[in-house]
Order: C-alpha cells, then structure tokens, then sequence
C-alpha cells in the first residue's frame, strides 16, 4: 500500500509544481515546494519500472514475464490512450473556452498553436521563447500527439504539456519485456544501479560542457525518452535488489531506513542551494543528481506497511490509481478552474441576467485567493478518480478485447 499512496503523493506534488507559482504573493515560501518539482516525474519512472518487474515478471520461470510481450503491450496500451487522448480533447477545449470567455486580452488571444521555446538561459530576448505553430507544425505535432510520440520533440510542448510524461511511459513499456528479464538475471544488481546512476548525468553533463543552455539540447534533456531511461532501468534494478533482500529477509532495518530518509531530505536541501548557481545546477539536479533520492523514496514506501483498516487500503488504491490521470488532466482543469473562480468571485449575476462581457470585464479585475486553492485540489483528485474509474475503465473495456484478439490471438478477449 506504501506504493500506492506514494503514487498519489507524486500527483499531488507535480500538480503543485504547475500551479502553486500562479499564487505570486506566496512564492516567498511556495517555491520551496515547487523548484524541484520534476522530482515527482523522475520518481514515477522509477516507481513505474519497479512495479512492472513486481507485476509482470515471474522469478519462479527465471524472471520471465508472465504473459506474451504482446499482450503485455496491448495491456499498457489500453490503460495509457484513454487517459492520453481524453487529457488532449480536455485540454484542446479549455483552450477553445477560455479564448471564447475573454476574461483578458492574453485569453483571447488563447490558441492551440501556441508554443513555449524549451530554452533554460538566464536570460532572453523579448518574445525569445513565444512561437505560434503554423498549419504544417500543427498537424505534424497533432499527428504525434494521437500516436503518443509527442515527447520525440525537443523544441516545444504543445496542446496538453505535462503529456509528455505519458509518451515516454510508451517507449519505456515497448522496452520492457526485453529489458525487464534481461536485468533481474544480472549478478550485480548493485554494481549495475550505481553505473546507471553515473550514465544518467552523463548527457546533462555534455550539454553543459558544450551548449548554451539553448534549444534544442533543453527539450532533449527534459523529455527525450532515450534520455530518460535510466530512470526506468533504476526502477526495474531496485526492485531486483528489493527481492532478493526480501526473499532472504534481509530488509533495511530501522537506522538504514531513516539514512535513507535523510539521504531524500539532504538532497532536497542540497537541490535548493545548487539551484542558487544557475542553469548548469538545474540540468544536473533535472538529470541525475536527484536520482539516488527518487531510489530512497521508492524503496521505502515499498516498505510501508498496509494499513490496518481495509477502507484505508481501498482508499490508497483508488488514489494511486488517479495519480496518471492527475499528472496528465491537472493544467487544463486549473486553467478552466482559474477562469471559474474569477467569475464567481467578481460579479457572476452578470451572466446569469445575459451580460456576458460585463461579467468577464469584472472577473478581470480579480486577483486568485490561495486560500481557496484547496477546492481546486480537492476537485481535481475527485474528476480523476471519477476519469480513471470511469472513462478511462470504460474506454479500456471496449479497445482492449479487439486489440487482444487482433494482436494476441486470445479469443477470450
């Protein structure tokens, strides 16, 4: 259960490090929890291949996997599209919402083909950054976007950013029933964790040593899924120490267990003042010098105990089960969110007796209250546990028994 409520905790944190910046008059403290949000990402790769070697490989058969590669794919499949597709049409029509309520002349002008530069220099020309995608960049970027290739772009994010993740989650399931086996059957578990560890800085480190901190090398370091897979190999080589140690009973007792939490809490203080020297810090802590401490975090919530109370224990299933939804779902329901609160505290009677751009006028003129950031929160957790169970269960009950019989040849699907 430790996992699952970690999962959850993941969610929650990355939807922090989206929104909490919005609130300028708390950044003062708010920045403390958001600088180092990419950690929550980093961490779900690692969790993600640790549980699919808990999951799918069988250490009775020599580590194989547990079903065909295929069908492990059309699984994987089938549980990612629908939160990825229904995130992208969520996200395309709050676009289309928010340029149609106005609410101030940046909303207006709201479109789809609207694109940040991935640049990370200290500082940038007027309007550096801004791009507008024209008809071609579109439909090449939409065309990526239905095949979950998205994150294969190194210059920008388009239409649902924090999508990326789940494009890279792809490529990492692709490679699993290949790469799962081969390194559970390792002799050195630990020796091979500690070179994936040093082979993760190494791009961060040629980018500093070469770049100037520029597009593209930004976008490739952030999201390219080549790039990232040491994440995912770590994940699946923790696990295979996590077995064995548990296999012979021979956990971290409770001095090893509170070095591991002090290892994620000195890392996180460390981040915090690397942050302090600039983009070459950012780049190291982004890609791998956080990667010990995402470990840590792993390992021990894989040590957590379940709760005595089975309401508790559902209650962590279900929360875990929507921290995918709340990782992909969370910037077009806080920008949708955000426009809401407005209105209804500016002056919403407007729009009920039909003056439309008098209501929008007044909500213009409201300043976000972080004290009633806890509604979005608490209503963003509920749409995704609501979007997992179901859409997103729907959704999979429909594609995957034809996928099945398509790909696997199982005629029960």
């Amino acid at each position: 259960m430790g996992l699952e409520w970690l999962r959850f905790g993941l969610g929650v944190f990355i939807i922090w490090f989206h929104t909490l910046h919005v609130y300028k008059p708390m950044r003062f403290w708010t920045h403390y929890v958001t600088d180092l949000g990419f950690f929550a990402t980093s961490t779900f790769f690692v969790l993600s291949g640790f549980l699919l070697s808990h999951v799918y490989l069988d250490r009775r058969q020599d580590h194989a996997m547990r079903e065909p590669a295929r069908s492990f794919w059309v699984k994987r499949f089938s549980n990612l599209y629908p939160i990825h597709i229904g995130s992208l049409i969520l996200a395309v029509l709050v676009i289309q919402i928010v340029a149609w309520m106005a609410i101030t002349p940046a909303d207006a002008a709201r479109t789809a083909r609207f694109v940040a530069y991935d640049i990370n220099r200290p500082e940038l020309f007027a309007g550096e950054m801004r791009h507008l995608m024209g008809n071609a960049e579109l439909l090449i970027n939409l065309g990526l976007n239905l095949v979950m290739l998205q994150a294969w772009n190194p210059f920008y994010l388009t239409f649902n950013p924090p999508a990326w993740s789940i494009s890279v989650l792809f490529f990492f399931y692709l490679w699993f029933p290949w790469i799962g086996p081969a390194l559970l059957r390792l002799a050195h578990h630990g020796r091979a964790l500690a070179i994936t560890c040093a082979i993760y800085i190494v791009p961060a480190l040629v980018v500093i040593a070469i770049s100037n901190f520029d597009t593209p090398e930004t976008g490739i370091l952030h999201r390219n899924p080549i790039i990232r897979f040491p994440e995912f190999v770590a994940g699946i080589l923790l696990y295979a120490i996590y077995a064995r140690r548990r296999d012979i009973n021979r956990h971290a007792g409770r001095a090893a267990s509170w070095g591991l939490f002090a290892l994620v809490v000195v890392s996180f203080a460390l981040g915090q003042w690397f942050l302090t020297f600039g983009s070459a810090f950012y780049y190291l802590l982004h890609d791998g010098l956080l990667l010990p401490a995402c470990l840590a975090t792993v390992y021990l919530a894989a040590r957590a105990p379940a709760a005595a109370s089975d309401r508790v224990n559902t209650w962590a299933v279900k929360l875990g089960g929507a921290a995918l939804p709340m990782f992909a779902l969370h910037i077009p329901l806080f920008t949708l969110y955000t426009r809401l609160e407005k209105i209804a505290r500016g002056e919403p009677m407007l729009c009920v007796t039909g003056q439309f751009r008098a209501c929008m006028q007044a909500a213009s003129d409201i300043t976000l209250s972080f004290w009633a950031y806890p509604i979005f929160l608490v209503a963003t957790i509920a749409f995704c546990i609501v979007f997992q169970e179901r859409f997103v269960r729907g959704v999979r009950r429909v594609i995957e028994p034809p996928l099945l019989r398509w790909l696997v040849g199982d005629k029960r699907g």
